[in-house]
């Protein structure tokens, strides 16, 4: 069976293909040729029956919104009222990173109810399952490979896996005097896992095997950042930039097989680092899809990191990065509630079009916001801002005059003004 890697390498143009072309005002063609090669991918496991979708040059920035239960809290109703607030917002994709409660189930359930791309990281579930009965380093190499098997089989659209992180790198990385050594939770396990057991990194030495379980189920392969930066100290160093170059040889391993790929990007970055971050991997990584945390931009402000997270995302977006996974106001803290995954969402939302915008997409939506604004056109302006509600929940607070301008400026409304004179001959 051929993958959409192949079909579009043959000159096939799918139902699927044309679809999102269909959704992002390109051409078939121009999808085809961009996943031919590589440089779009469109995440699409056949068992999940998600709306067709695409990542990647050309096209516009999409965000992804991380939902899951944890230790602490385990409610899957909140869970599901998360995935209906973020498809209400704007979210392209969903990410269950569940680790509390019955996680198979819980994965299915949202699988079930989410309409567009979904994505895991099954390694956590085995990291979690080793911890139970030993500890994380316990695991083998079967576990981790048939924990990608039961995802994939469930029908997730794309996974994370850690396959950057090497023997090699880890050895480097114990030497570099690192602020903050590793902060990605996967790549965490495979750091003790390589340092305990002495060996390779599984998802590295088997990499092979992982490509045919990608060709086989028709998942899309997210190659981690496992040593993504923690801090803006650490961001841009040698453990970062090694595994981005290990990343590059795997994506073209990954497009030699036929599977579609995109690379994880690093999460915390100086806002004057940003752009080099975005060409460095576009150019280690053949141009595949790039798919950043954040980039958050300082590290000092707990609370207001989905504000962080948005000014790198613009940032990314402008120079490069297609895929923004988003952050709430409770990173670095708790669990997102109902409300903190809203305020992630509309966050990066606002990032996602701040790129588009650098990249000539989506200005038809600002210049009707303009006319609307200029004529006063209250209804209009709501149905374009990305969120209705509270626009007119602010509009309405202290407001006289419905028909008119807003209760900052009353009756000396500049737009109100210089209408009126405007029009007079």
């Amino acid at each position: 069976m051929s993958t959409i890697m192949e079909e579009a390498r043959r000159g096939v143009v799918t139902p699927l293909m044309k679809r999102i072309a269909e959704k992002e005002g390109v051409s078939p063609e121009f999808i085809r040729n961009g996943i031919a090669a590589g440089r779009i991918c469109a995440p699409h496991n056949p068992v999940h029956d998600a709306e067709p979708a695409a990542i990647g040059e050309g096209l516009s920035v999409k965000i992804n919104v991380n939902l899951g239960t944890s230790r602490d809290i385990v409610d899957l109703d909140s869970e599901l009222e998360k995935l209906r607030v973020a498809m209400r917002y704007g979210a392209d994709a969903v990410m269950d990173l569940s680790t509390g409660g019955d996680i198979d189930a819980i994965r299915a359930r949202l699988l079930a109810e989410c309409p567009v791309m979904m994505g895991s990281v099954p390694i956590y579930q085995t990291g979690l399952m080793a911890a139970r009965r030993n500890a994380v380093v316990e695991m083998t190499e079967d576990d981790i490979f048939n924990g990608i098997e039961r995802h994939a089989k469930d029908g997730m659209d794309f996974m994370t896996v850690h396959c950057g992180i090497t023997r090699e790198s880890v050895g480097w990385l114990r030497r570099s005097g690192r602020t903050m050594d590793v902060v990605s939770r996967g790549g965490s396990f495979l750091t003790a896992w390589i340092l305990h057991n002495e060996e390779e990194n599984p998802l590295y030495r088997n990499f092979d095997y992982l490509l045919e379980m990608a060709r086989k189920y028709e998942f899309t392969l997210s190659l981690s950042d496992g040593f993504r930066p923690g801090c803006i100290d650490d961001a841009s160093d040698q453990a970062q930039i090694t595994e981005l170059m290990t990343l590059g040889h795997l994506v073209q391993r990954a497009r030699e097989a036929g599977v579609q790929c995109m690379v994880e990007g690093p999460g915390h970055v100086p806002l004057e680092q940003v752009p080099m971050n975005m060409q460095i991997q576009k150019r280690m990584c053949h141009g595949a899809p790039f798919y950043v945390l954040g980039p958050l931009v300082t590290d000092i402000a707990p609370g207001y990191d989905h504000i962080v997270g948005a000014i790198g995302g613009a940032i990314a977006a402008q120079n490069g990065a297609d895929f923004l996974c988003y952050l709430t106001p409770a990173e670095h803290l708790s669990l997102p509630d109902v409300d903190d995954v809203k305020e992630g969402v509309i966050a990066s939302r606002i990032a996602a079009h701040v790129g588009d915008l650098s990249r000539g997409i989506g200005g038809e939506l600002d210049s009707k916001m303009a006319r609307a604004r200029k004529a006063l056109d209250w209804e209009t302006m709501f149905d374009v801002c990305i969120d209705p509600e509270k626009a007119r929940r602010y509009r309405e607070r202290g407001c006289t005059k419905k028909e008119e301008g807003c209760s900052m400026c009353g009756d000396v409304c500049a737009v109100k003004i210089v209408n009126t004179y405007m029009r007079k001959d």
